[in-house]
């Protein structure tokens, strides 16, 4: 059995506001394996949100531990947690964040800046990442000339750059129309095959159906958590779909 490369165990997370404490998390245990594919839900409130900034080492619990690749990243300074979000994780969000002014090649590089990476290694790793979100004919388009989906495609590419261990998407088809969402759901299920590891917070349950597993969030806890079992292929789904032009 393979070794866990996300493992929470009894974390709580609260903030304290004025003298009244706001429970965020109670007591959650996730064990994710690698090459997993996640959907997490739950309504405002329900602690999603504060669950995937711990992940994503933006915040840290209040008690409980987070093992990273069996690290314990609770207890790392400011220092090394920047250097695990550049390194293991990889985020993509529901605006797509690109430099207006800058080439989606230009773009996708600009994680590389932070490492020691030579200008012609960060090339070479932004071409690939563009090729395997299917845009390597339009590195050097700007995000005025392309579409909502291939922007976002260019913000996977960006957040697949320096070679996570796993991705992290918080409403990446929010922006999207339905067609063009399943073609991102395409792209992730296809990254998947490939071995990576994503965890994917979406309110639309016809999002969640393309994970492998869903856990759904509510009132700080995990209300459930279970396989998808019938789980569509995104390109047989975009198959039976109408273009936008029909």
């Amino acid at each position: 059995m393979s070794v866990a490369i996300i493992q929470v165990e009894e974390v709580h997370k609260y903030y304290q506001l004025g003298e009244s404490r706001l429970h965020a998390l109670r007591g959650i245990n996730v064990s994710v394996e690698p090459r997993a594919f996640i959907a997490i839900m739950g309504a405002s409130g329900s602690g999603k949100s504060t669950f995937m900034n711990i992940l994503g080492c933006l915040d840290r619990p209040t008690s409980g531990r987070y093992l990273l690749e069996g690290i314990d990243v609770s207890s790392l300074d400011k220092r090394q947690l920047a250097g695990i979000r550049n390194s293991k994780l990889g985020f993509v969000f529901q605006g797509f964040n690109l430099l207006p002014r800058t080439s989606a090649l230009e773009n996708v590089q600009l994680p590389t800046l932070y490492t020691r990476i030579d200008k012609m290694e960060r090339t070479k790793r932004a071409t690939e990442a563009l090729a395997l979100v299917g845009l390597a004919e339009r590195s050097r388009h700007f995000p005025s000339q392309l579409s909502g989906g291939q922007q976002q495609r260019v913000a996977i590419a960006r957040a697949l750059v320096n070679r996570p261990s796993i991705l992290l998407a918080d409403e990446p088809t929010g922006n999207l129309d339905s067609r063009t969402a399943v073609e991102i759901m395409e792209v992730f299920q296809h990254l998947n095959e490939q071995g990576l590891t994503i965890v994917l917070v979406t309110h639309e349950p016809d999002i969640a159906q393309f994970a492998k597993r869903v856990i759904v969030f509510r009132d700080g806890k995990i209300r459930k958590d279970e396989e998808v079992k019938e789980r569509p292929r995104a390109s047989e789904v975009l198959m039976a779909m109408p273009t936008l032009e029909d």
